[in-house]
């Protein structure tokens, strides 16, 4: 195996010419720190530019909303016309020093909308256990493509070095590829390429507005990991049809938010998740890929990384082109210097014993508070205690995303 230098440390050439300057990338999460307005906050532009000291080549920023009144989280960002340019462009100065790019993942949270702040809506009317949300009109589908290009300009004018388009998780669009979820029976609905039709509608629109020098790239789902779901099959028809579009990057991750679905973490044997599925993936587009999923120490990265020729932009028999890092970022900024210095190689995730509901996202995401407050060295608080915060702030920050787009009090 070749070494670090070689590896993880090597430049990334994508398609439309952007260069990464390693293969180290922090996944997306919903941070939450967000000002409840839709707007970048100090704290958050302090976790990204220390993300970005830490030596990382891309930083995708999780959750950022092309459409208020569809949020995952209150603390979520917008992009949109009432959107706080001058401070958007303070976050992606500061979250992209060093040559580290930065991205928005352009979501819409659709069925899983936070219910406090939304009336959501997915592909089709659903009523199961808690979930429950109307089903999209065809006009309102069709509205998407310009939805997300507006919100790709807006990324782009404001100093983003690039965008994520979320199809994964469970939310909006990934809820159009899944028969769970997506029961149209009209051109939206029924094949894999119906289903995935209004995403391939979206990546044309957004290019159309970015122009052909700019990195677009999607997450999906190798798996929702759901009787009724997203099969592996289905998701290799759709990588094959993504790799005719202008994409630039293919992330693949699985899982979903459905009520009741366990976790990928629960779901998994121990090790790299869905490494099986991107090389089947690899051999089937030429269009890179990054997986995100049970990376927990430099060992696991290089096996993705591992190749025997270095003289294209992508690796020769790699299953991944990109590492995708997410807990393990919160639990060491730094983790990218370290990585290629040889050092601090295995992380020590810390173990929960019959954690409370959202308790273990709630730890890491109040984590992701202590970062931006330079407090990491001091977190260690015990997951109720970190839920009972979660669950305040969103609670206040959803006071405010009513009052800032529901005036009318329509929710």
């Amino acid at each position: 195996m070749k070494n670090i230098d070689t590896l993880a440390n090597t430049p990334l050439t994508l398609p439309c010419g952007v260069v990464l300057k390693n293969r180290l990338a922090k996944s997306a999460m919903s941070d939450s720190l967000g000002d409840g307005k839709g707007n970048p906050t100090h704290l958050q532009m302090r976790l990204y530019e220390k993300w970005a000291q830490g030596g990382i080549g891309l930083s995708i920023i999780g959750e950022v909303q092309v459409d208020p009144r569809y949020p995952e989280k209150p603390g979520n960002l917008t992009l949109g016309p009432s959107s706080d340019k001058k401070g958007l462009i303070e976050l992606t100065k500061r979250a992209s020093i060093k040559g580290v790019h930065i991205w928005p993942q352009l979501g819409h949270a659709g069925a899983l909308s936070h219910a406090p702040i939304s009336q959501a809506k997915g592909p089709s009317a659903l009523n199961i256990e808690s979930l429950h949300c109307e089903g999209m009109t065809v006009e309102e589908i069709e509205e998407l493509p310009k939805v997300y290009a507006s919100a790709a300009s807006i990324a782009k004018e404001v100093g983003f070095t690039g965008v994520q388009i979320h199809a994964g998780h469970g939310f909006l669009l990934s809820q159009f590829l899944s028969p769970l979820f997506n029961l149209r029976k009209d051109k939206y609905g029924g094949s894999i390429e119906n289903r995935s039709h209004i995403i391939l509608t979206i990546i044309e629109a957004v290019r159309l507005v970015v122009g052909p020098n700019y990195p677009i790239s999607i997450k999906i789902n190798a798996s929702d990991l759901l009787e009724g779901g997203l099969t592996e099959t289905d998701a290799l028809a759709h990588i094959r049809l993504l790799d005719k579009t202008s994409l630039d990057l293919i992330e693949i991750s699985g899982g979903t938010y459905f009520p009741g679905a366990k976790s990928s973490s629960d779901s998994l044997s121990k090790g790299v998740y869905y490494k099986d599925f991107a090389k089947r993936a690899k051999a089937i587009t030429g269009i890179p890929l990054m997986l995100t999923g049970g990376v927990k120490n430099l060992t696991d990265a290089l096996s993705l990384l591992s190749g025997s020729s270095l003289s294209n932009s992508s690796f020769s028999g790699n299953d991944a082109d990109l590492v995708g890092l997410a807990r393990a970022m919160v639990l060491n900024p730094n983790l990218a210097n370290d990585w290629f210095e040889n050092i601090n190689q295995v992380l020590d995730f810390p173990r929960f014993d019959s954690p409370p509901k959202e308790g273990i996202t709630a730890w890491y995401t109040m984590r992701m508070n202590a970062i931006a407050l330079d407090k990491e060295n001091d977190f260690s608080p015990s997951l109720t205690l970190a839920l009972d915060k979660y669950l305040k702030r969103d609670e206040e920050r959803s006071f405010t995303w009513k009052q800032e787009f529901y005036k009318d009090d329509s929710i």
